[in-house]
């Protein structure tokens, strides 16, 4: 009797031990879902994330707009409570690194926010060869990164697992330039292009060429400069002379800034100016005035758009900064919305189940509802905006548009 009433309690014990681990190893596979804790895992105070971001050098107006939107996002989340993990409520703790819009700074920066700060997971500055060069980094890391502020896709053909962009890349962006300039009336036919001397500049310039050939359109000026060029006649009377009604270009913001001064120097006023990237923050109306106005961006966002939680970003935003929310804040914003709730479903702060949470994000956030491709880009609709009265406003594509577009541009003196 006394044999078998002591058997049983230690047979019953080894089956409900069996089943536990049963239930654990369920628990495991199901979180990315689920949002359950995984076993055992000792939780931080804070969640330690980390950005490395242009607030010096060449990409400095841009680098501003990326780090504003992630700190608002973050203290927004903080304020709700911070990220549920497994349960517990944890905030997030930002740490925001300077790399002088230089790309070995940016690889450096990247190092240490892993060796020094144990980062969970990466945030991207702005500019294609600054996010170029960290990918590579975060890659090596295995530290999921997510990244705004740069449409080439040349990035995400290296089989790179841990980026991840909810941003347009080159091939959206040259698609909608025509779609919009398909619309025009009158419709322009001769089209320049400025192509700065980088991977980016050269990828969306042959973009826009193919594109331009597949609808009727006419290539009169295709130029070439280096960033950081102070004199670009050569690129400008060309064309000028060639009578471009169009002119297409991805300058940094100063290079922008240079080239709209030079072209109103030497009078060539084309009917429409898309200089992606250097108008699209507020800085290029206080620089440039009545002259900045008529030129169009593809930032990515404008805070008009019909999104959940826009308009409410919006208004903190400019509580906080003293300003109205930017262009390229709102895909920064996004980015720390689709982190936090990556981090919430893995139930986990080990990266590569962040990895695998972030590429199956399916959710709405202040630039729309947003999934990832396999290769890391993001399924999110591409916006142009335009300058009209000093403000930039929304005018493609057409079921988010606040204003028509104003075309054909006015001269410089009646502007």
């Amino acid at each position: 009797m006394k044999a078998g009433y002591r058997t049983w309690p230690i047979r019953l014990l080894g089956i409900l031990l069996i089943a536990l681990m049963v239930l654990s190893a369920c628990s495991r596979e199901s979180l990315p879902e689920t949002g359950g804790q995984s076993s055992g895992e000792q939780l931080p105070d804070a969640i330690n994330i980390g950005a490395v971001i242009p607030l010096t050098g060449r990409y400095a107006a841009g680098g501003e707009q990326v780090k504003n939107g992630y700190e608002l996002a973050v203290e927004d989340i903080n304020q709700a409570g911070g990220v549920n993990v497994g349960g517990q409520q944890i905030p997030l703790q930002l740490t925001i690194l300077d790399d002088a819009s230089d790309p070995t700074q940016t690889v450096q920066r990247f190092e240490t926010l892993n060796t020094d700060n144990q980062v969970v997971a990466y945030l991207g500055g702005f500019g294609s060869d600054l996010h170029a060069a960290a990918a590579g980094v975060a890659e090596k890391n295995k530290i999921p990164y997510i990244g705004v502020a740069f449409a080439l896709q040349k990035v995400h053909e290296q089989g790179f697992r841990y980026l991840f962009s909810p941003f347009p890349k080159s091939p959206a962006l040259a698609v909608t330039t025509f779609d919009m300039l398909d619309s025009l009336s009158p419709k322009p036919s001769k089209i320049a292009i400025f192509a700065e001397k980088t991977d980016w500049g050269a990828e969306l310039g042959n973009l826009w060429k193919d594109e331009a050939a597949k609808r009727g359109y006419t290539i009169v000026a295709d130029e070439e400069y280096a960033p950081g060029s102070t004199d670009f006649s050569s690129i400008i009377l060309p064309a000028k002379d060639a009578g471009a009604e169009v002119v297409l270009a991805v300058p940094n913001p100063p290079d922008g800034l240079a080239l709209i001064k030079q072209m109103k120097e030497v009078d060539f006023n084309p009917g429409l100016t898309i200089f992606i990237r250097a108008s699209d923050g507020l800085s290029w109306g206080t620089n440039l005035g009545n002259d900045g106005n008529f030129v169009m961006n593809m930032p990515g966002w404008n805070s008009a758009v019909n999104f959940s939680g826009v308009q409410e970003m919006a208004q903190r935003y400019q509580a906080k900064f003293g300003k109205p929310a930017e262009a390229t804040s709102g895909p920064a914003y996004a980015a720390v919305q689709i982190l936090a709730d990556a981090i919430s479903r893995a139930g986990s702060l080990d990266r590569e189940k962040i990895r695998d949470a972030i590429a199956a994000a399916d959710m709405d956030t202040v630039i729309g509802h947003v999934k990832f491709n396999p290769d890391g880009t993001g399924q999110v609709i591409a916006v142009i905006n335009q300058w009209q009265d000093g403000k930039q406003v929304l005018v493609w594509p057409p079921d988010q548009a606040t204003n028509a577009i104003a075309y054909p541009a006015a001269s410089w003196l009646e502007r």
